[in-house]
């Protein structure tokens, strides 16, 4: 008899102990999708590829093979739904801005004037980071990469 009520005692603990842990990974699997925004880090890799070796090495190359890339991505980051943090008037101002602007930096490579290109380049960059900041909040993010 005592060995039956300790071995349903230890089946209802095992129950509590899966049930509890299913709780919490859901709950973690929600705030991990709360701390996601896809365009952004869609965005992000493509801004990586063309201004890190810019900034490393004064190389454009990138940057122009990119240009056309950083457009799409830009309207794309725009038009797609935002983030219920980042749903807001500013936002959406910098993400048309960016887009904008990543406009005129494709057109600015096909004009073929590398000290032009640049300073668009470093304009697109700098307005992704603001971007960024709105979205980590101005704090507790790291870069990879140093500016």
């Amino acid at each position: 008899m005592k060995q039956r009520n300790l071995f349903c005692m230890m089946c209802v603990i095992a129950t509590l102990a899966l049930a509890c842990s299913g709780k919490k990974q859901e709950a973690h699997e929600h705030d991990t999708a709360a701390d996601e925004w896809k365009e952004m880090d869609d965005f992000h890799m493509l801004m990586a590829e063309a201004f890190h070796p810019y900034k490393d090495s004064a190389n454009l190359a990138p940057a122009k093979e990119k240009a056309e890339a950083l457009a799409t991505g830009a309207e794309q980051w725009k038009n797609a739904p935002l983030p219920e943090k980042v749903n807001n008037d500013e936002v959406k101002a910098a993400l048309g801005q960016l887009a904008t602007d990543a406009t005129a930096f494709a057109a600015t490579v096909k004009e073929g004037d590398d000290k032009a290109i640049g300073e668009s380049l470093n304009k697109i960059h700098d307005e992704f980071h603001h971007i960024q900041e709105m979205w980590y909040g101005g704090h507790g993010h790291e870069h990879e990469h140093q500016h």
